[in-house]
């Protein structure tokens, strides 16, 4: 009889020639469990998805208490839910008043192609603006706005009228213009690397909008929900974005995504023509039901106010000559390394000694380190040990 590996390899689509093959039978906390009682610490929180851990006991009763009512009962949008609209509610009764609808989707790139197109039919514009080296997501048009053209080329053509500035580089403003429906930028970029742009910078991208009519987007998919140790991550930079982009962390675990703008901004989708955007699984109802009670739970369990100490905790403990540099917010970091063959070898030896840690999809020279937020004193100092391990054996 094959064995799962062997079926995973036979039958199912791999996204690389070399995927990881860890063999997952439960999840806990911050732990994965392998068939053989293997046991690994998740430091990738399934790439910022499981911030409150994975298998939460109110994400579970919530789960299962909207199964005893419904499941999937028609396309978004035009029956009322209550999971989505109390969600909704509850999630506008965070962010500032400027924030007043909430479009729910099945991903953060369904979330992005959603934004795009109401900022475009919004402002009348067609040009958009991305940062170099950013990741927005892999359909054609979150794909467009990707500032790395090896990703890109494969697939062109793409979306026209898109370009791209520098990151943090204040110069590039310029080029946003009375011609510009939107800038798109992480508020933190993820697969670069972790990185964080200067306050000053942010607060110069938001008045360089508001001088030219542009929309200013926030993609927020990683650092939503607590991660950098604010709510959401441009609270640190003192300025409101037109559009935000939410995924991963918003539904405890369960496939989620939203984007959330002014009512009139949102209300373009209406009319001319009618069902302007649609989908049939978006803000489905068990996933609405666990991204309550993951809200409810971060709030509750104060997950936010402990992510500074948290973060310190790790700086602390990870202090090695192979580290050049820990860069990031919270708990979001990267460990810059000299070499892929480092970051490949560390992570490797990691994963053999119970800690799972990756790499950056634009920068494989670090490792990731973006644990969940209910990650203990104790699992930190269990986690920085392996990881320091790995780096006197291989760095």
């Amino acid at each position: 009889m094959l064995s799962n590996r062997e079926l995973f390899l036979m039958n199912t689509a791999q996204t690389s020639s070399s995927p990881r093959l860890v063999e997952v039978v439960k999840a806990e906390g911050v732990y994965l469990y392998g068939p053989n009682g293997e046991e690994y610490m998740d430091l990738v929180s399934g790439f910022n998805v499981s911030n409150i851990g994975h298998r939460h006991p109110k994400v579970l009763e919530a789960i299962k208490s909207q199964l005893d009512q419904y499941l999937h009962v028609t396309v978004y949008g035009e029956f009322v839910q209550a999971p989505q609209v109390q969600f909704a509610t509850e999630l506008l009764a965070e962010l500032p008043t400027n924030f007043q609808s909430v479009y729910l989707t099945n991903s953060g790139t369904e979330a992005v192609e959603g934004s795009m197109k109401i900022a475009k039919k919004y402002t009348g514009r067609k040009q958009i603006i991305a940062a170099k080296k950013a990741y927005h997501g892999s359909t054609q048009g979150a794909l467009s706005l990707i500032g790395n053209d090896e990703y890109r080329k494969a697939y062109a053509p793409l979306l026209p009228e898109i370009d791209f500035i520098e990151f943090n580089d204040m110069e590039d403003l310029t080029r946003i213009t009375e011609q510009t429906a939107a800038v798109i930028l992480e508020a933190i970029q993820g697969e670069a690397g972790v990185r964080v742009p200067d306050i000053a910078y942010m607060q110069a991208v938001r008045k360089r909008c508001d001088e030219t009519g542009t929309l200013l987007i926030f993609d927020e998919i990683q650092t939503g929900f607590g991660r950098t140790g604010r709510l959401f991550a441009f609270e640190h930079f003192a300025i409101v974005p037109d559009i935000l982009m939410l995924a991963k962390g918003i539904g405890g675990g369960m496939p989620l995504g939203a984007f959330v703008a002014a009512k009139e901004v949102m209300d373009v989708i209406k009319d001319n023509p009618m069902l302007g955007h649609i989908t049939t699984f978006g803000g489905h109802p068990v996933s609405c039901a666990a991204a309550r009670a993951s809200l409810s739970v971060i709030k509750e369990e104060k997950l936010v106010e402990q992510v500074e100490r948290k973060s310190l905790l790790f700086r602390e403990k990870l202090k090695h000559p192979a580290i050049k540099e820990i860069r990031g917010l919270g708990l979001m970091m990267c460990l810059q390394l000299d070499s892929f063959d480092q970051v490949y070898n560390v992570s490797k030896y990691c994963a053999e000694n119970g800690v799972m840690i990756d790499w950056y999809l634009h920068c494989e020279t670090a490792l990731r380190v973006a644990p969940p937020l209910t990650i203990t004193d104790f699992e930190i100092e269990k986690a920085c040990n392996i990881i320091i391990k790995g780096l006197e054996k291989y760095a």
